[in-house]
């Protein structure tokens, strides 16, 4: 008898853990899901030749700076803008090397920093950066004046998530999906498989369910020794989206390698993206 009691007390012990595990999980999972690097990026001129520092006005009320990158005269090219979404961590800064590229294509480009990130007030959540792309969107159409059938919408990781929900509302002339997951919590279950992801996850992010609705063009481009999204995710929200999508396979390429951040893969089939929208 006192055998079975030592081995229930473990067993307690053991879902009082899992239980305490769980709930700290409810409570922190924000901090599990965006890793913003707050600090402010420098003036966007001394970083970039063409670009400048711009407001965007969210509906909640919030000011957030970003970064508007415009091509070099003379740079040929379609000149549409693409509205860069980026991933949960670091701040514009890190994508400065993407915007140059585009940038020399002959694209306009948006460097979006969510609230929360690059110095921006506000704290991350679904509904908060979907606000944050929409104030984007309407910063490229109103005070740029880039008309929605030469605007293109490009979201990195959980970014993808972010203008893939955009596209569903606004449809742009062409969305880029760079190793995007088909939700949130089936991307968080890869990495926490011990905790019920899908019942705690406040923040779902529904990507392959989205993009069955969204009506453009659509180029998806992963890497297929991506660590942090399965490339079986990328090419699952391929298969569900409504138009025919051009999928792109950087090969040996992990999640944050540069080859998916200015990779001439990468800025080829953006490229070759927005001629056929234009």
């Amino acid at each position: 008898m006192p055998k079975v009691s030592a081995l229930v007390r473990v067993v307690l012990a053991v879902l009082v853990l899992w239980a305490l595990l769980v709930a700290a999980a409810w409570l922190l999972q924000r901090r599990l899901i965006y890793f913003p690097d707050r600090s402010a990026p420098p003036a966007a001129d001394r970083v970039m030749a063409g670009a400048r520092d711009v407001t965007l006005r969210t509906e909640d009320g919030l000011r957030l700076t970003a970064w508007l990158v415009e091509p070099p005269a003379g740079t040929p090219g379609p000149r549409s803008a693409v509205l860069v979404a980026p991933g949960n961590a670091g701040n514009r800064l890190a994508r400065a090397p993407l915007a140059t590229a585009l940038a020399g294509r002959g694209l306009t480009v948006l460097l979006l920093d969510y609230r929360g990130y690059g110095g921006n007030p506000g704290s991350p959540s679904e509904e908060g950066l979907a606000r944050d792309v929409e104030a984007a969107r309407m910063f490229l159409a109103d005070e740029v004046g880039i008309p929605a059938d030469r605007l293109l919408y490009f979201g990195e990781s959980l970014g993808a998530a972010v203008v893939t929900a955009l596209a569903a509302k606004h449809p742009p002339a062409g969305l880029i999906l760079r190793s995007p997951f088909t939700d949130l919590p089936a991307a968080g279950h890869e990495h926490y498989p011990f905790l019920p992801v899908r019942l705690l996850a406040r923040d779902r992010f529904p990507v392959a369910e989205v993009i069955a609705r969204v009506e453009a063009p659509t180029l998806i481009v992963y890497g297929t020794a991506d660590s942090i999204v399965p490339p079986r995710q990328s090419l699952a929200v391929a298969r569900n989206a409504a138009e025919p999508a051009v999928v792109v396979a950087v090969e040996g390429a992990d999640h944050n390698d540069a080859s998916l951040l200015n990779g001439a893969q990468l800025i080829d089939a953006i490229a070759e993206l927005a001629a056929r929208a234009a």
